[in-house]
């Protein structure tokens, strides 16, 4: 159905509120002032409601136009976006992103990604999803995810992998547990009784339990559960360090040191993985650029001096970024 009311109009209202007068509109938009008064007469005409008060000698808004003024901006501001979209979509770059990340990524790492992306790329959808151990490359393969940072454990045979930085696992207790009271390194034995909380692949298959010593375990499918256990007494288990930092300054969990391991035995490098046939535009080469800088940071370490397009993706052809 043709619908009289144009973007055309629309853009010449909004100038006239922003220049402030139907002559200071029509040099804006380099047309003759009466041409910005016929386009006005006519929104007025196709909306079938009154826009303009002229009871006065400079005409101003009624009600119903201040209105019709916030609809307007929305309006012009969605086609402005898809224009963007649109121009990007003809320099490569990507119309989504989805990434897939280990729930051992620092969360505060992936708020600090997630501004810098819409930063960078407004006009981008980002969908993120938090999996363990296998399940972030069950994602990837299957292609629900593009992009997926992973475990070593939880990464499938024939994925890219692209090395991020390490994560320190670190086996703590809160401090009312009976494990908490032993000084140095806990033997053995004492593991006996001993609830050990471990996180586990939401479906059966896949990664195995790792670091287990307890004859006793209590099974979780994601990290907070499993933090907000250990604080409450019910268990240890290994969190990474970034995780309780806070709650090791204010003692409401403590690091305990299972004799069976070493002090470094649990550091485990996180790394952005993609199917070998990836396409990768500007946006997802940002995006593992900064995964590799985010956590890097978060861990206390230089980024990976190879953070960079992996050697198997494919580029699409560079986009420059456009003034916003």
């Amino acid at each position: 159905m043709y619908d009289p009311v144009t973007l055309d109009q629309l853009r010449a209202f909004v100038t006239v509120i922003e220049e402030g007068s139907f002559s200071a509109a029509a040099r804006k938009l380099k047309r003759v002032q009466s041409a910005i008064s016929t386009s006005m007469a006519n929104l007025e005409l196709h909306l079938g409601v009154p826009v303009w008060d002229r009871s006065t000698k400079v005409a101003k808004l009624t009600p119903q136009g201040q209105a019709i003024l916030g609809a307007a901006r929305r309006v012009l501001a969605e086609v402005d976006g898809l224009r963007r979209l649109t121009s990007g979509m003809t320099m490569g770059l990507e119309a989504s992103v989805s990434l897939c990340l280990d729930a051992l990524f620092p969360l505060d790492a992936v708020l600090d990604l997630c501004r810098g992306f819409t930063r960078e790329f407004p006009a981008v959808d980002l969908r993120i999803d938090t999996q363990v151990l296998s399940a972030v490359s069950a994602r990837v393969l299957d292609g629900t995810a593009t992009l997926g940072v992973a475990s070593p454990m939880g990464i499938a045979p024939g994925l890219e992998r692209h090395v991020l930085a390490p994560i320190r696992m670190v086996p703590v207790v809160s401090p009312r547990h009976p494990l908490a009271a032993i000084g140095g390194h806990v033997p053995q034995e004492s593991f006996a009784d001993a609830i050990q909380i471990v996180l586990s692949e939401r479906s059966g298959g896949g990664v195995q339990d790792q670091g287990v010593l307890s004859a006793r375990t209590w099974r979780v499918a994601d990290l907070h559960t499993k933090h907000m256990m250990l604080r409450a007494g019910l268990g240890w288990g290994n969190l990474p360090e970034h995780v309780v930092r806070e709650d090791l300054r204010s003692r409401r969990l403590v690091i305990i040191r299972p004799q069976a391991w070493g002090d470094d035995e649990h550091k485990l490098y996180l790394s952005a993985i993609h199917r070998s046939d990836s396409t990768f535009g500007p946006a997802h080469r940002w995006l593992l650029k900064e995964l590799g800088v985010l956590c890097a940071r978060e861990a206390g370490v230089a980024p990976h001096p190879a953070i960079a397009a992996p050697s198997g993706a494919k580029k699409r052809p560079s986009v420059h970024r456009q003034n916003r």
